[in-house]
């Protein structure tokens, strides 16, 4: 396109949205359209700490498209659709999180004489606010049925009053409102993004990231409780396998009457503890003070013990059950690897 006939002041337009296009982070196009001047201002408020949003006419945004060496197939797509296109770049943003920051701010308005329906308009059956009166005779002349059930106007069955791609008539949107059903949808509508130089269509950009991020964690749990299972020895894993095969050798050595500085204070607490247990079947008077104030002691931590173990039963057999076919695995998932 030849920019040699373009004003002066057309020209420094260009070279400031070459600017903003050539600018790090994301950048897209978004839909305006519609959106009354104080909505506007009140979204742009509430977004400008996470992006800026550049309002200029489509020429102008195709001219400095081009002149940052971009693909005038993608501007193709990305106005499509787009009734008041302006440019948004974000350094804080990746795609994704900016349309999801964007989709915040759609809101229904009333629907305006001669607007087309966004999809098919349909007034639900049910009872309404409204009292008897001319308004049931207003409902049933714009198509919306109406009458009095049980001292108030009701809708008798579910209505399809406009179908996607018709106009609303005036009448029929100030109707609809009474109803609070607001048709035309409102909002900074992002059509597309581009970061490093991979082109993102909205429509692949509306994801639900809570359920990606379960499905990575839980098929991450997955992989490592099968690695940990068939032995398989990475950065990850040989902590794990280490810590049991420790725990099994331990046990191992223990039964054996292994003696050395790990299993010799288990030896001595078994033994303290069996001894305990046969002091204590004994008559008073044959303890001395030092063995009759180690099993006060005893007595009163098992006491303790008790009321807890009491307080938790209910909790440690429900857990049980929900372990269910798990309770034969030799790891636990994802708490192994962090401990």
């Amino acid at each position: 396109m030849n920019t040699a006939k373009i004003s002066p002041w057309k020209k420094t337009r260009v070279d400031e949205l070459t600017e903003v296009l050539n600018s790090d982070g994301v950048v897209g196009i978004v839909d305006v359209g519609g959106v009354p001047a104080s909505n506007m201002l009140d979204m742009r408020s509430n977004l400008r700490d996470s992006m800026k949003i550049t309002m200029a006419k489509k020429t102008l945004i195709r001219i400095a498209w081009e002149n940052s060496g971009r693909s005038n197939e993608e501007l193709d797509i990305l106005f499509e659709g787009a009734a008041q296109p302006c440019i948004v770049q974000s350094e804080n943003l990746n795609p994704f999180e900016l349309f999801i920051e964007l989709e915040k701010t759609r809101q229904g308005r009333s629907a305006k004489d001669g607007e087309l329906a966004p999809m098919d308009i349909i007034v639900e059956k049910g009872p309404t606010s409204f009292g008897p009166g001319p308004i049931v005779g207003e409902f049933n002349a714009v198509g919306i049925p109406a009458k009095i059930e049980k001292g108030k106007v009701a809708i008798p069955k579910t209505t399809t009053v406009v179908e996607k791609g018709q106009p609303i008539s005036g009448d029929l949107g100030m109707m609809l409102a009474k109803l609070d059903i607001h048709p035309i949808e409102i909002g900074i509508i992002l059509t597309g993004a581009m970061e490093d130089g991979f082109f993102f269509p909205a429509s692949t950009l509306n994801v639900d990231l809570d359920q990606i991020r379960t499905d990575i964690i839980t098929a991450t749990s997955g992989a490592f409780n099968l690695a940990c299972n068939m032995r398989w020895f990475s950065e990850q894993t040989i902590p794990t396998l280490l810590a049991k095969a420790s725990g099994e050798a331990l046990s191992v050595a223990v039964e054996a009457g292994v003696t050395n500085e790990t299993t010799t204070p288990l030896f001595i607490s078994r033994a303290n503890a069996r001894a305990l247990a046969l002091a204590g079947q004994l008559d008073s008077s044959a303890l001395d003070e030092e063995l009759s104030a180690a099993l006060g002691a005893a007595a009163s931590a098992a006491s303790v013990s008790v009321a807890s173990s009491a307080a938790s039963e209910t909790v440690a057999e429900t857990a049980e059950e929900e372990e269910g076919e798990e309770e034969e695995a030799e790891f636990g998932g994802l708490g192994d690897l962090f401990g």
